[in-house]
């Protein structure tokens, strides 16, 4: 017995046992996976998923269309505004040339302040790569990228009110100069082509293109801007048969066209030397598009505080932001900085002081103009029967010579309950004179100082008599260069020999237009 062993397993019986095993095996699998195999059938239709639908059918019906618009005939789109709108106008260039008219007298346009394109010539390391591009006009791309960059080459010197150290930002040229402002923000884009449209080209179309931030005697001292516009006209009139121009200027343009035509007449070193018949040989009519010929208020709150219509409008929409030290570009201190290194905005200060302006008591409109009824949008507002909604009575009169008012209820309220204290004089001499070497310019209310503050505000009412003291306060340095290059007064004797130099030739109250009878001038 002690032989006898026991057999072990056939292989029979060995793969009889591993077929248990994996059948075992594949029931527990299945056992632990059916579950998510049920809660993988049963879920459901999440909001997540409509969305991601929803997107992408947006997206193929909006390729499709844009597809469907590409390659149908231009004719459709016409036809389905026109089902809308009704039938479209001509435009007026299209509507002279079926009335016969053509080509006649050349075409001189003078665009006004900030529409005109600047580009770079020459510049800081931080301005690497922009050689001629626009810094100015366009799609003010560098402004986004490198802001301060930016705000640097637009500043001019605070001193000389040229061009700073190391520098160079010059006007563009030819007629794109200001066609456009900005992409979709024509300015003289429509009448170009209009005008094309009777058969002008740019041998009949001149645009006298100037840097606008310079004072205007200063765009001849930099770059001869005044001669190149009497070369350009003399050229024009001697190439179209003896034929004078038509000038169009527009805005500031209208201020620079004055102290040209006043430029071009006077001797030499000062002026051009062309003598006094020269505008009568040269320029057959001028069409002044919104001169401020008087100047504009708005200039005042934009050489203050940087706070013009626009910005003001700005702010409406993100109140507080430009206010906020955003990533330390404090913007508008650079703003600030920036602008009154501009000696130009100085030519649209209110000329004539309170005479033409008004004083505390009274404005040119009168006391009986009423700023409430503008908003009737009414020819026949003095039919009140027909407006019951509006009581006239409760609209209170606004003095509009008063320029500037620090409070609602000062605005509103008499001169004789106003409690005006004259600090501003006293204070300006005695501490201006000692902050002009400690900041370049006064950009922030703590740079001018907490007791200044209280003294300009303490005045209450600023007139256009009294607006230039404040400049005088708050921008030393600007209204210094400015007081050399402009003036804002009204002349007693214009025969005075004073009224021959520059600063008064864009200010019609103190000059005298060109000896010209026959020259034609309109102003819309």
């Amino acid at each position: 017995m002690s032989f006898l062993r026991r057999r072990k397993g056939t292989d029979s019986s060995k793969s009889q046992n591993l077929r248990c095993n994996i059948v075992k095996e594949d029931e527990k699998n299945n056992l632990y996976e059916s579950p998510r195999k049920e809660s993988y059938n049963s879920k459901k239709w999440s909001c997540w998923d409509s969305c991601c639908w929803f997107i992408g059918f947006v997206c193929s019906v909006w390729w499709f269309l844009l597809l469907l618009y590409n390659t149908m005939p231009a004719s459709i789109p016409q036809y389905v505004t026109e089902a809308i709108t009704g039938p479209l106008t001509d435009p007026p260039g299209v509507k002279l040339r079926k009335e016969g008219l053509t080509v006649n007298h050349p075409v001189v346009f003078v665009p006004g302040i900030v529409t005109g394109g600047l580009e770079l010539w020459e510049g800081h390391q931080c301005a690497e790569g922009l050689f001629r591009k626009r810094l100015w006009g366009g799609s003010f791309g560098e402004l986004y990228k490198r802001p301060l960059c930016w705000a640097q080459h637009m500043s001019l010197d605070n001193e000389t009110g040229l061009d700073p150290p190391g520098i160079r930002v010059r006007p563009v040229s030819g007629l794109v100069a200001a066609d456009y402002f900005a992409a979709g923000y024509f300015v003289w884009a429509v009448l170009i082509a209009n005008l094309a449209q009777i058969g002008y080209e740019e041998k009949t179309m001149y645009m006298a293109a100037y840097d606008w931030r310079l004072s205007f005697q200063n765009t001849e001292v930099r770059d001869q801007t005044l001669s190149r516009i009497k070369s350009n006209i003399e050229l024009m009139v001697a190439t179209n048969g003896g034929k004078k121009v038509v000038v169009i200027p527009h805005s500031m343009g209208v201020l620079y066209f004055l102290h040209f035509m006043k430029w071009v007449e006077a001797p030499p070193p000062m002026g051009g030397g062309g003598g006094s018949e020269w505008c009568a040989k040269h320029i057959k009519a001028v069409m002044n598009i919104g001169g401020p010929f008087l100047g504009v208020p708005k200039s005042v709150s934009g050489l203050f505080s940087v706070e013009a219509r626009d910005i003001a409008i700005a702010r409406t929409f993100a109140p507080g932001f430009l206010d906020k030290d955003v990533f330390g570009l404090q913007t508008f201190q650079h703003l600030m900085r920036m602008t009154r290194t501009w000696d130009s905005t100085v030519s649209m200060i209110p000329k004539g002081g309170e005479t033409i302006w008004g004083g505390l008591d009274w404005s040119p409109e009168g006391s009986s103009f009423n700023c409430g009824a503008k908003t009737l949008r009414n020819n026949s507002i003095n039919n009140t029967d027909q407006i019951p909604n509006i009581n006239l009575a409760n609209m209170k009169n606004v003095n509009y010579g008063r320029i500037i008012s620090f409070g609602k209820d000062v605005a509103e309220a008499h001169s004789s309950k106003i409690e005006r204290v004259d600090l501003l004089q006293d204070s300006m001499k005695a501490d201006m004179l000692t902050n002009l070497t400690n900041c370049d310019i006064w950009i922030e209310y703590h740079d001018i100082g907490d007791h200044r503050i209280k003294a300009a505000a303490d005045y209450k009412v600023y007139t256009a008599g009294s607006i230039l003291d404040l400049l005088h306060f708050v921008s030393p340095k600007l209204m210094a260069r400015g007081g050399a290059h402009f003036s804002y007064g009204i002349a007693d004797n214009l025969d005075d020999p004073k009224y021959q130099h520059y600063k008064y030739w864009s200010n019609p109250l103190e000059t005298k237009l060109p000896d010209a009878p026959d020259m034609e001038i309109y102003s819309i």
